[in-house]
């Protein structure tokens, strides 16, 4: 039997300079011309390691989920780490919270003096790992979408020494595209809808289990609607800049978003996901409710994390680059990751060493499933123990 570790926790502070062009998070990070994150660092007692496992969404903190929780328990050093937009993704750009990423990189090595660092990508985590990688390996981008100077060229990302894609997804643009409602018409009226695209209406005359050509006309409306949000968020980035005033970003709200048709039919991209259900609850009470993907946004924030053309943390794109070893893992009853994403990436990765691993029968969180989080635990600490990347 595998030995159960005591876990201590402690808290992390994080610091390093930025000069914003303005202020974009409530608070104190990246408004007094310094970032400042927050982290819970997680170790086991009496188990001394050379190797720490960073786990890090863009948007979550992860400290409270089962899967860092049971890697420090088996014996891992595990660091938790938030970005900026801790909890609040509104205005949320990726190449940031590469900035933020890279800052805990370093800390680690060069503070608390660990030799290797993996990051284990665990759902949203997964695309921004892929990100980070490839400009830690192959550093190019200067400035974001919206054209706003970043230099992540010059900012001494430090590569990890491999990465863990578990239970991800390829992007959050690539979550949204397969989620968001293509019904929708007007996009300051949520009311306004085409009832044969509404996939939550009884009155249309598709329902499940869908035909081919219905399934075809709703991706193609699904991705035309993205574009037109896309068109109208470059627009006004425009207008704003052309009046030359001190209004330089706003808001807006991006109604309905989770009808993913595979949500209603398990027969399309099948796994062992509860049909009618999605990791959220009912799908069609968190298609319009409050934490939907994308629902409060900013202009900036649409180009760099959720437009299907823009954002460059493309998970999918970013593999074909990254260099590092790499196992993906795709859980088999996942309800919240589309089935083909872990697949398609791990076939798209240009990783000279790299495995596929499936748990079947897990759901995104693990949740009252202990012997799948188990044997998810023990598949990591194995492949990273083959690499000596961590004591078996």
């Amino acid at each position: 039997m595998n030995k159960t570790f005591p876990v201590q926790t402690e808290w992390v502070h994080v610091q390093y300079q930025e000069n914003a062009g303005f202020t974009e998070t409530y608070g104190f990070s990246g408004n007094q011309g310094a970032v400042n994150l927050e982290g819970i660092l997680l170790r086991p007692e009496g188990k001394p390691s050379d190797t720490l496992l960073l786990f890090m969404h863009p948007a979550s903190t992860l400290q409270l989920l089962p899967v860092p929780r049971a890697m420090a328990a088996s014996g891992a050093h595990v660091l938790c780490a938030a970005s900026r937009y801790a909890r609040n993704d509104t205005a949320l750009i990726m190449e940031k919270v590469l900035l933020d990423l890279g800052a805990y990189i370093r800390h680690a090595r060069q503070v608390w003096n660990y030799e290797r660092v993996v990051i284990v990508a665990w759902s949203g985590g997964g695309s921004l790992a892929m990100f980070y990688q490839s400009q830690a390996e192959s550093p190019g981008i200067t400035h974001t979408p919206a054209g706003d100077p970043v230099d992540l060229r010059g900012a001494g990302l430090i590569p990890a020494d491999a990465l863990v894609f578990q239970a991800a997804h390829l992007s959050r643009a690539h979550l949204l595209l397969d989620g968001i409602d293509p019904s929708v018409c007007d996009e300051l009226n949520p009311d306004d809808r085409d009832s044969g695209l509404d996939i939550y209406d009884p009155r249309n005359p598709d329902q499940p289990p869908y035909s081919p050509q219905f399934i075809a006309s709703y991706r193609a409306a699904q991705l035309a609607r993205m574009r037109r949000i896309t068109a109208r968020a470059r627009q006004t980035l425009a207008q704003l800049e052309q009046r030359g005033t001190g209004e330089v970003e706003r808001g807006f709200i991006v109604h309905r978003t989770l009808a993913d048709p595979r949500f209603l039919d398990p027969a399309l991209d099948p796994n062992g996901r509860r049909p009618g259900w999605c990791y959220l609850g009912n799908p069609e009470t968190v298609n319009s409710g409050p934490v939907g993907l994308a629902r409060f946004t900013t202009l900036r924030s649409w180009l760099s994390q959720w437009s299907i053309e823009d954002s460059r943390a493309n998970g999918l794109e970013c593999a074909r680059t990254v260099r590092a070893p790499l196992l993906v893992i795709e859980n088999g009853a996942d309800d919240a990751v589309p089935q083909p994403h872990p697949r398609m990436l791990f076939d798209a990765a240009a990783s000279a060493d790299k495995s596929f691993h499936v748990i079947a029968g897990a759901t995104h969180y693990y949740a009252g499933q202990p012997g799948l989080l188990a044997e998810a635990t023990t598949l990591v600490r194995g492949w990273l123990a083959e690499r000596r990347l961590l004591d078996a």
